[in-house]
């Protein structure tokens, strides 16, 4: 059957109301894409830890060292994912983001239930595990989510990872709408809402999320879309800011943070019309190639030239190192060619994989410590209360600047001008400096400044060194890769947040206060700490100027060379399935006339 085709390549609103593309909507490459950035949305909960964790410190009458210790886990889970990364190196997507979706609810369920009383209080250690365990639901999240989306997309990875962190640092203030429309003022509520909703839009699209075969034609290295993402994603950022700050300034009512939440999940499902859109395309391309008189292809076999024996011998085999007795101890220090794939013990034990550990704990430390404290640094700065729910929101807001700015420009100056990342992340490290320093010397209102470049650089890191080892290392263990870049992250936060900020502000507070009140209220509370960070992280900005030197040769190649000559060119997935619909319509049609003849 042919389709008719509408005027100038319309597609008839018959095709379009189908469960037919209804499927094709469903089961594409940018259907999957819009279900990561819902899972990305959701998946940021700990971002906004600074809102709930005063609950947390007065239901259960922690002092600040034991409440950053309890950050501490929460950071281990966030960035931790060893786990989740092994698991989905032997099993599809679907399993790490239903094993993820569990996890949430199960963790920030008991938090809940012991801020509210609902149980006896648990012990430290109990809910340092609760908040692990549900903060390593973002690991989950991210391994099943985002590294799926790299690997469909390889040629547009900053791209895709600037995307999608960009979503998932707009995620904190995403929630602060919604909870503050289910649930009102109530923070505590805000922890319930951080159980149910990630776990809920994991489980929706689960079956969504999955690695689809990449080609170099055309249609799969479109750009495109990525772009209206970006311009709807920074559409509901603008939104959310000034949303953020007027409800400082106005006195909102239950209905109008109900309208914000409203518009807020508008902007979150407008990318699907993108998809719909693309999918239409699709659907006119194949109207035209159906249209297409039928052509018969013969395929004769590939024979090797007759010279081929006589002019050049035959390569010989290629020993297997297990006859020769090499352990897999001696391979691991014979890494191939940078950007081949690397075994995941060669990655752990090069310089390379080395020197990105160290410098994220020095920059990836620091500015999480920044932001874990935010709040009572403004308290100890004599801040008022809204101010420092809008410095939240700021990091929020730029978070989601830092890294959508790191992932889009990083590729387009990377494509053009050759320039490499580690020295993009070089300069982002520089400028985390500027906003430490502010921090550490409480010049009147810089705290303002101090929020927006922490949560830009913050954000602007992330992109940057996962798009680094993708690079460096290949994709062919990125799952378990990408999760070990983040155990820096934690590492980092526990020297410089738990040792260095907690030890030092309990020491000042006591200082200030003989009896058991540890609030600490002096431009003196934070300084030294961020003197020290300030100091730390300018020691890896210039660590990662030696990863600059080491990659210079192969970021001034073309890093993605190998994609566009590995996968097949002609046609997409979707158009080899349609080639053979018509394939065997043409041979039915061909067929009919000798049984005819023969009646």
């Amino acid at each position: 059957m042919v389709f008719a085709g509408g005027v100038d390549g319309a597609v008839p609103m018959r095709q379009i109301l189908t469960p037919r593309f209804a499927v094709q909507v469903v089961r594409s490459r940018w259907f999957m894409v819009f279900a990561c950035l819902l899972i990305m949305a959701a998946a940021g909960a700990t971002y906004i830890f600074s809102i709930y964790s005063k609950d947390i410190k007065k239901e259960l009458g922690y002092n600040q060292q034991t409440l950053n210790t309890l950050s501490f886990f929460k950071d281990v889970g966030t960035n931790v994912g060893i786990l989740s990364g092994l698991i989905n190196e032997v099993t599809p997507p679907w399993v790490v983001l239903a094993i993820g979706a569990a996890m949430n609810l199960f963790g920030y369920i008991m938090i809940y239930l012991a801020i509210t009383g609902r149980i006896a209080a648990p012990q430290v250690w109990m809910m340092c595990l609760y908040i692990c365990i549900g903060a390593n639901s973002q690991a989950f999240a991210n391994t099943g989510a985002l590294v799926t989306c790299v690997k469909n997309f390889p040629e547009s990875r900053g791209t895709v990872l600037g995307l999608l962190k960009g979503f998932l640092g707009l995620s904190g203030v995403i929630f602060t709408q919604l909870y503050l429309a289910i649930y009102g003022d109530d923070s505590k509520s805000l922890v319930l809402l951080i159980a149910w909703l990630p776990a809920a839009i994991s489980i929706v699209f689960v079956y969504t999320v999955r690695i689809i075969p990449y080609t170099s034609s055309v249609a799969a290295r479109n750009t495109k879309p990525f772009f209206w993402f970006l311009y709807i994603s920074i559409a509901l950022a603008v939104f959310l800011l000034i949303m953020t700050i007027v409800q400082k300034v106005v006195q909102f009512s239950h209905s109008a943070y109900v309208l914000s939440a409203f518009i807020s999940t508008i902007f979150l499902f407008l990318p699907l019309g993108v998809v719909i859109k693309e999918e239409v395309k699709t659907l006119i391309q194949r109207n035209k190639e159906l249209e297409r008189p039928p052509t018969i292809t013969i395929e004769t076999p590939h024979t090797a030239p007759s010279s081929l024996s006589k002019a050049s011998p035959l390569p010989k085999p290629v020993k297997n190192p297990s006859s020769k007795g090499i352990s897999c101890i001696t391979n691991m220090f014979k890494p191939p060619t940078m950007g081949d794939d690397y075994s995941i013990l060669q990655a752990l034990v090069s310089v390379d994989m080395l020197i990105l550990v160290f410098v994220s704990i020095c920059g990836l430390g620091g500015t999480l410590t920044a932001i874990d404290n935010m709040g009572q640094i403004g308290q100890s700065l004599r801040y008022p209360a809204k101010s420092i729910n809008t410095f939240v929101s700021l990091i929020s807001i730029w978070n989601y600047a830092g890294r959508v700015t790191s992932g889009y420009v990083s590729e387009i100056v990377l494509s053009k001008y050759k320039f490499p990342r580690p020295l993009a992340l070089t300069l982002v490290l520089l400028l985390s400096c500027v906003g430490h320093l502010l921090i550490a010397f409480g010049i009147p209102q810089s705290l303002y400044l101090a929020s927006v470049i922490i949560g830009f650089c913050f954000g602007a890191q992330w992109p940057l060194l996962f798009a680094i080892i993708s690079e460096v290392f290949g994709l062919k263990y990125y799952s378990t890769l990408y999760n070990f870049g983040s155990v820096a992250s934690p590492i980092g936060l526990y020297i410089l947040n738990v040792r260095v900020t907690g030890h030092l502000y309990d020491v000042e507070a006591r200082k200030q206060n003989a009896g058991k009140d540890l609030t600490c209220i002096s431009v003196q509370c934070f300084k030294m700490s961020f003197i020290i960070i300030t100091a730390v992280t300018a020691l890896g900005a210039m660590v990662s100027l030696l990863l600059v030197w080491r990659t210079r040769k192969f970021y001034g190649g073309d890093i993605y060379a190998k994609f566009r000559e590995s996968a097949p060119t002609e046609m997409t997935v979707e158009s080899v399935n349609m080639e053979k619909i018509e394939k065997n319509g043409v041979n039915e049609k061909q067929k009919e006339p000798s049984s005819e003849n023969k009646g």
